[in-house]
C-alpha cells in the first residue's frame, strides 16, 4: 500500500474504471416529489422564496403526476395550503373525510394506481397559530390530546387510499397509537414513514411560507418537541422508540446539515432510512444557481448523491423531477 506500487489516480484515470468502482448510485428510485396544493381549478400559484416550486390545484396536481410516472419517481408527498377559514384551535380540518388531502390522494390513486402516495400527518396548516399540535392557555403544545387527533387525521387519509402516512408532528407515542388505529380498522399494509428525528431547525422557513403557516406561527417556535439540533444521541432513542411503536420506515429532517444523523441511523439500526432535502437547503441552492455562483446540474446531482453515500436509502427533495430528467437523459 505504499507508492508507485499504489498509485490511487490509475482508477481515476478513464471513465470505465472510474465507473467500474464507484461505491454509490443515485437513481429515480430514491427519489420523493413534494408537492404544496390548494383548492379551486386551475389554480397554479408561485412560491416566492422557492423558485419553480408552486401551489397546484387537484386537477394540475395530476398532470404533475403524469409526469412523475413517465420519470420513474416512485413517490409523490403532499402538503396542504389550508384556507384561514378552514384553520381552528382544534385542527378539525385536518381529519375532514372530504378535505383537500383526501380528496386530492382518492384522484391521485384513481388516475395513477401504480404511483405511491405519501402524506403528511401534522396539524400546523390547519392550526391558527400554526403549531404541529393542540395548545393550551399558554400556548404550550399538549401532546396526548394532539394524537388523539394525529390518529383521526392519520385513518382518512388511510381510509382516501394513502400508501404511506408520514407523522412530523414530533409527539410522544403517536407512531404506536397511528398503528393500532390502522390495525384496527383493516388497514394492515398501510406503511408509516415516521419524521422521527426532526430537528428544531432554522432551515424550514420557506416550506413554512408555502403552506401559509409562517404567518400564523409568528414569532413562535417548535423548540418544545422537535429536537435540540445540537443533539446526536437523543435523535437515536427517538428513531428507536418509533421503530418499536411500528414505524416502517424513518426520517432525518433537515437532510444536509444532520447527514452524521442519517449515517449513525443507518449504520446502528440497520432500517430503512430517508432524508428530507428541505425547503431551506432548496431556497439556498437554487440562490446560488440563479447568480452563477454554483453550476446547477452537477451541485444538484452532488448534493443529492452524498444522501446516498451518507446511507440514505430515499431522499425527499424539490429537485426530484430536475434530477430525474437529468438521470433519464
Amino acid at each position: 500500500m505504499t507508492f508507485p506500487y499504489t498509485r490511487m489516480r490509475r482508477m481515476r484515470k478513464n471513465d470505465f474504471s472510474r465507473r467500474l468502482m464507484r461505491e454509490h448510485r443515485l437513481t429515480a428510485d430514491d427519489l420523493i416529489y413534494p408537492m404544496f396544493i390548494i383548492e379551486g381549478s386551475k389554480v397554479r400559484e408561485a412560491i416566492p422564496s422557492m423558485p419553480n416550486i408552486e401551489r397546484v390545484s387537484v386537477d394540475l396536481l395530476l398532470k404533475e403526476a403524469k409526469e412523475l410516472v413517465e420519470l420513474g419517481i416512485p413517490t409523490i408527498a403532499l402538503f396542504p395550503v389550508i384556507a384561514g377559514d378552514k384553520k381552528s384551535l382544534l385542527a378539525e380540518e385536518s381529519y375532514n373525510p372530504n378535505g383537500l388531502v383526501q380528496r386530492a390522494v382518492r384522484a391521485l390513486k384513481d388516475a395513477f394506481p401504480e404511483l405511491g402516495v405519501l402524506t403528511d400527518v401534522a396539524l400546523d396548516p390547519y392550526t391558527t397559530h400554526g403549531q404541529d399540535g393542540i395548545i393550551d392557555d399558554s400556548g404550550y403544545v399538549l401532546n396526548d390530546i394532539t394524537v388523539d387527533t394525529l390518529v383521526k387525521q392519520a385513518l382518512s387519509h388511510a381510509k382516501a387510499g394513502a400508501d404511506i402516512v408520514a407523522p412530523s408532528d414530533m409527539m410522544d407515542g403517536r407512531i404506536g397509537e397511528i398503528r393500532n388505529e390502522l390495525e384496527a380498522e383493516g388497514f394492515i399494509d398501510t406503511l408509516i414513514m415516521a419524521y422521527a428525528a426532526k430537528f428544531a431547525s432554522a432551515y424550514y422557513g420557506p416550506f413554512r411560507d408555502a403552506i401559509g403557516s409562517s404567518s400564523n406561527l409568528g414569532k413562535g417556535n417548535k423548540y418544545t418537541y422537535q429536537i435540540d439540533p445540537a443533539n446526536s444521541n437523543e435523535a437515536i432513542r427517538e428513531v428507536m422508540l418509533d421503530l418499536d411503536e411500528g414505524a416502517d420506515m424513518v426520517m432525518v429532517k433537515p437532510g444536509m446539515p444532520y447527514l452524521d444523523i442519517v449515517r449513525r441511523v443507518k449504520t446502528e439500526l440497520e432500517v430503512p432510512t430517508f432524508a428530507y432535502q428541505v425547503s431551506g437547503e432548496y431556497a439556498m441552492h437554487m440562490a446560488a444557481f440563479q447568480n452563477g455562483w454554483l453550476d446547477k446540474d452537477t451541485v444538484m446531482m452532488e448534493s443529492l448523491l452524498a444522501f446516498k453515500r451518507a446511507g440514505a436509502d430515499g431522499i425527499l427533495t424539490y429537485f426530484a423531477k430536475d434530477a430525474a430528467r437529468l438521470l433519464k437523459n
